[in-house]
């Protein structure tokens, strides 16, 4: 069927369509691929993988210029015993706290992401969400990460749900728009479908899972879901859209199972900082113990690495 957006939306949609989900098919394709095993080389280049499509978040009330700059270097150096672990792909902040992470950025690859728009909720009036965007990015983020207005999305307010995407990556300019879903609200598969379309085609850049701010967040079955979407669009439209999973990563054997997912049904071009991130809090250092147990056959301490 069409994608359902109102009239006045036609034209950015116009082609375009979105496949029903198969629920039981879906949770079955993905159980089977997280049971691939992977071999101890593929592992170690696994491992890399994830490190260097991870991003370092920091998304507390207590954040401070300390603590961002304290990320920011481990951004770039994530072991700090081993200068062979490549750095991240990026450091996600509060917009206040933006300035900060480009200054301590400015010599590296690490780029600076920052949640805009009235996160975590997207609710806040539709011109202080595009204000906050617009202020971002003139500090200096180069990606904005916003939520998906999901009350007027489970309204059926698709066509408000489009033009704020769109409003949002205009007010964008040059950086790269991630739109956030918050998966675990929107009910079922078929609704995370359209929404990934939807968002797809008001100019997402980026596709994301969730804002790691309720219970519910990445599992397998949703980042197919996702992913599918993202096959769907680039096989109808020619755009290529990227898939960042967030919240409920914490082990390095979850990082290659959704590593996994994203190699199988989109392909290896997915499978790098450009088009594929994981959002990590917790997850760095189990990657980092992984990494050193395939080195010198042992396991070290969480201890022995730094705590974010």
């Amino acid at each position: 069927m069409a994608v359902e957006a109102p009239t006045g939306a036609a034209d950015a949609v116009a082609g375009v369509r979105i496949t029903p989900v198969d629920a039981v098919g879906l949770e079955q394709r993905a159980a089977l691929l997280c049971t691939r095993s992977i071999k101890t080389t593929s592992k170690a280049a696994a491992l890399e993988l994830a490190v260097r499509c991870m991003d370092l978040t920091t998304l507390e009330g207590a954040d401070s210029p300390g603590r961002v700059a304290a990320l920011c270097a481990r951004a770039q150096r994530p072991d700090a015993v081993d200068p062979t672990v490549p750095p991240v792909a990026a450091v996600c902040v509060y917009p206040e706290l933006v300035p900060v992470a480009v200054e301590a950025l400015a010599a590296s690859p690490v780029v600076v992401a920052s949640v805009a728009g009235g996160f975590p909720a997207g609710l806040a009036p539709l011109e202080a969400r595009l204000a906050e965007i617009a202020w971002a990015v003139a500090a200096g983020a180069h990606e904005i990460d916003i939520v998906l207005n999901r009350s007027a999305f489970l309204a059926g307010r698709y066509q408000q749900a489009y033009e704020e995407i769109a409003a949002a990556k205009q007010a964008c300019g040059s950086a790269h728009l991630k739109v956030i879903l918050e998966t675990g609200e929107l009910g079922s598969y078929d609704q995370v479908r359209r929404a990934s379309m939807l968002a797809m085609v008001a100019g997402a850049d980026f596709i994301k899972t969730s804002t790691g701010k309720i219970g519910t967040a990445a599992t397998p079955a949703v980042a197919l879901c996702m992913a599918e979407a993202i096959r769907d669009m680039a096989d109808q439209t020619g755009t290529l859209v990227g898939l960042k999973l967030a919240g409920g990563i914490r082990t390095a054997k979850q990082a290659w199972h959704y590593l996994v997912i994203v190699g199988e049904t989109l392909g290896a071009g997915w499978l790098s900082p450009e088009r594929f991130r994981l959002g990590a809090s917790s997850l760095l250092n189990d990657v980092l113990m992984q990494r050193a147990k395939l080195r010198d056959g042992r396991y070290q301490r969480r201890e022995d690495f730094s705590v974010d």
